[in-house]
């Protein structure tokens, strides 16, 4: 996901001078993150007991709950409006003229996109300086899985499937760089995942949050700037996030809400209330690109995407060599990850604070449909579109009820303790939020039900010998982020 330190660049069928500025570019090395910083482990013995946990429900009651939480596109709007055909999206050549250059194409999510899209007739680049790769070995982390490294993963691509992936190695904040790289392959659409997407990171220490949000929202304006001088057509997806709202005592709008007041009426942007400097950077780039697209004329998508769980997509299963990244950690990995490793290894599934907190949610197949939904919607010029990007919106608590009995039939034996909540959060609070744009342009959503087995917990306890139990439980206090860090790996 993440764009940061300058580390080289490929830079294919560039003309010489193009391809001479990338390289002094590629040339520079931009500072280390600095200092880095180490909450306190939490130790299990201080954590309430198994008893004082959710109260498990029958099948039939925790389907029923979760039917009443789920916000998947209501059947009611779906039988009022006609969806388009999109019986060709898997065609071969599906995505034929269009040029997509994946901006954090080695994460989890650009990964998993830049295939889904290449196997679909898009001409296909990936922009990304390893970063994440960094993150891990700076704070004694790595994926579940065994990913490879990211020329292995595009040669593999090409082998396995006849198409070939471009790859452009370098920093997005390096203007130099970007700029070769877009005149190099001329985009027609950017899928902007490139930032650190961590809100634990971005609330270690001073250090790191600073570099969040630098990081963040200064590639996001350069990649505008790029798009405004070199591809002024291109289409830019940004990928946002639904936590850019926070928890509002209303029901949230897909991006936009009507607003009257004494007297008069507008549509406007719907309030923002970042938790963390990382919910916040997106925050910023909101307002960057709607007053860009407004400015300079610009196509532009902000995807508020929700919690991406799951690892297989058809791609990414095609070959060992392509599989997708599987983080657990307390600093990467997200709830719904943690709680499926901790049941696949008999660990408790830890619940922060009282579990309330709600979310919306959406599996990788459906992030990647997504993308190639608002890839071939682009918005016209001077408008922002704004998704509502998740199919599904569930509690703390229901997520480990979901892992609980999807665990059983596989024959584990899941367990949950609620521990002291290290976020900044309301642990119980009113959450509706609408999501039905991309329903209506044809997303036929894979539920969390039916996706948990196969996508996930299968896969996880093949995996499960690898993982590290000291990096399961909460490593960073959003009150005791610091000026001055230290390390956060296991000892």
């Amino acid at each position: 996901f993440t764009m940061a330190a300058s580390a080289g660049v490929t830079v294919a069928a560039a003309p010489a001078a193009r391809r001479s500025v990338a390289q002094r570019s590629a040339a520079r090395a931009s500072a280390g993150l600095g200092s880095r910083k180490a909450v306190g482990g939490v130790s299990l013995a201080g954590l309430a007991a198994p008893g004082a946990v959710l109260n498990r429900r029958s099948a039939p009651a925790a389907g029923a709950s979760r039917a009443r939480r789920s916000n998947v596109f209501a059947a009611a709007d779906a039988a009022e409006k006609v969806k388009p055909d999109r019986s060709g999206a898997d065609a071969k050549d599906a995505g034929a003229g269009q040029r997509v250059m994946i901006i954090g194409g080695d994460g989890y999510c650009g990964w998993a996109t830049a295939l889904h899209l290449s196997n679909r007739g898009y001409e296909v680049a990936i922009v990304d300086n390893m970063c994440r790769r960094t993150f891990d070995d700076q704070l004694g982390f790595n994926s579940l899985t065994p990913i490879k490294g990211i020329h292995e993963r595009v040669r593999k691509w090409e082998e396995v499937s006849g198409n070939k992936i471009q790859l452009y190695v370098g920093d997005i904040c390096d203007y130099e760089f970007l700029s070769a790289a877009f005149q190099a392959f001329e985009p027609t659409a950017a899928v902007h995942y490139g930032e650190q997407r961590s809100a634990p990171y971005s609330m270690m220490d001073r250090t790191r949050a600073v570099f969040t949000q630098t990081n963040n929202v200064m590639g996001t304006i350069n990649v505008m700037y790029a798009i405004k001088e070199f591809a002024p057509e291109c289409h830019l997806v940004k990928l946002g996030t639904m936590g850019e709202y926070g928890t509002p005592n209303i029901d949230i709008e897909e991006g936009y809400i009507t607003i009257e007041h004494n007297g008069r009426s507008d549509t406007l942007p719907y309030p923002k209330q970042g938790g963390s400097f990382y919910h916040l950077s997106k925050c910023h780039d909101s307002a960057n690109m709607l007053f860009c697209t407004k400015a300079w004329g610009l196509r532009t998508t902000d995807l508020n995407q929700g919690v991406v769980y799951g690892v297989a997509t058809e791609e990414t299963m095609m070959a060992p060599e392509l599989i997708n990244r599987l983080d657990y950690d307390a600093v990467f990995g997200t709830a719904l990850n943690r709680f499926c490793i901790q049941a696949a290894v008999g660990h408790p599934m830890t619940v922060y604070g009282k579990g309330g907190q709600t979310r919306g949610f959406l599996d990788i197949r459906d992030t990647v449909r997504c993308i190639q939904i608002a890839c071939d919607n682009p918005a016209p010029p001077g408008e922002m579109k704004i998704y509502n990007q998740f199919t599904e919106q569930f509690s703390v608590n229901e997520l480990a009820a979901m892992v609980t009995e999807a665990g059983k039939k596989i024959g584990l034996d899941p367990q949950v303790i609620n521990v002291p909540n290290p976020r900044t959060e309301l642990e119980e609070h009113y959450y509706n939020a609408k999501n039905s744009k991309l329903g209506d342009l044809g997303l036929e959503p894979h539920l969390m039900s039916d996706a948990l087995l196969d996508s996930l917990l299968n896969i996880i306890v093949q995996y499960k010998d690898s993982v590290d139990q000291r990096l399961l439980l909460p490593a960073v206090n959003w009150k005791e982020s610091a000026s001055v860090g230290q390390n956060v790996a296991a000892n």
